[in-house]
């Protein structure tokens, strides 16, 4: 279903956010009133005060086919028992609203602890065994997808612009070229810490579809990877606890190195969407636009 809600051309900032939330749930029969927005990123996440209900916000109307994956994910995960983010089941989704997507997820209510990264293993090793159902039709892994609109419309300086644009070519002639040894599966796209949620029963849930795709596992495997062998972001008893739970250390791939520049590169397009709306982020994008331009530096980036 597509609403018009008087689009103005601010682009997407949490003010956009607000008024397509408030359009969305007035389509759905929400109350918006003293919603919270909890994220602004790749989507914009609400939480509504009304309802244990979380509206997602996607950044244009590029993404519409995506919104319709992630609910049909969704649906097929909920029939097979697998812990994951649940959809809103009796609303009509997703919405289009001035061409921004939105859908509307069962809020997980939070238990008082983290999710390990043994556990992160152990859910992408349960989703790896899952078998492709008949009807569900998934696009393989494209991690140049997003990044073209990412460059063309981020607020940054020219300079920076033209080098990434150079970047994305050469990493598109790596990416031509890589070679993998395992068969293609279910792969979740995006698998780090940050998209498991532990709920207040303690169960380990999986959360965010956007990337889900039919390819090679090592794509779930990069993350994490590269966050422990290039950043430092974990120690190195969590990181053994992923391998451990997973069975494989991509470290040891020899196409690593070509998945580590494809991941940093997509950690720096991403972040640098919102520098305008927080200067804590655009002091990061420097940060990771600098090591960009020199491979032998040290990556001392801050996890966002």
């Amino acid at each position: 279903m597509a609403v018009d809600a008087a689009r103005s051309d601010e682009g997407f900032t949490s003010t956009t956010a607000t008024r397509v939330m408030a359009a969305a749930c007035r389509t759905a029969g929400l109350d918006s009133n003293g919603a919270e927005l909890i994220r602004l990123g790749e989507n914009a996440l609400f939480r509504l005060a009304s309802l244990p209900v979380i509206v997602r916000i996607a950044r244009g109307r590029e993404w519409l086919p995506t919104a319709r994956k992630e609910v049909a994910v969704s649906r097929w995960l909920a029939g097979e028992g697998f812990a994951a983010a649940r959809i809103v089941a009796d609303l009509e989704q997703p919405l289009s609203i001035d061409g921004y997507p939105v859908t509307f997820w069962r809020q997980i209510v939070e238990g008082d602890r983290k999710p390990a990264y043994g556990e992160l293993g152990a859910v992408l090793r349960d989703l790896h065994s899952l078998t492709l159902p008949a009807g569900l039709e998934l696009p393989r892994f494209d991690p140049f997808g997003k990044q073209e609109l990412r460059i063309n419309r981020a607020p940054i300086p020219e300079d920076d612009r033209s080098f990434l644009q150079k970047r994305w070519r050469e990493l598109q002639d790596r990416y031509a070229n890589l070679r993998f040894d395992t068969p293609k599966g279910l792969v979740h796209g995006d698998a780090h810490v940050q998209n498991l949620m532990v709920d207040d029963r303690g169960q380990v849930v999986l959360i965010d579809f956007e990337a889900f795709c039919y390819d090679h596992p090592e794509w779930d495997l990069m993350v994490t990877a590269v966050e422990h062998h290039s950043l430092g972001w974990q120690s190195d008893e969590q990181y053994a606890d992923f391998v451990s739970a997973y069975g494989r250390d991509l470290y040891d791939w020899p196409e690593y190195e070509t998945l580590r520049g494809l991941q940093e590169f997509g950690m720096t397009t991403w972040l640098m969407q919102n520098i305008r709306e927080d200067e804590r982020a655009a002091a990061e994008y420097r940060r990771r636009i600098a090591a960009l331009r020199d491979d032998a530096a040290p990556r001392d980036w801050r996890p966002w």
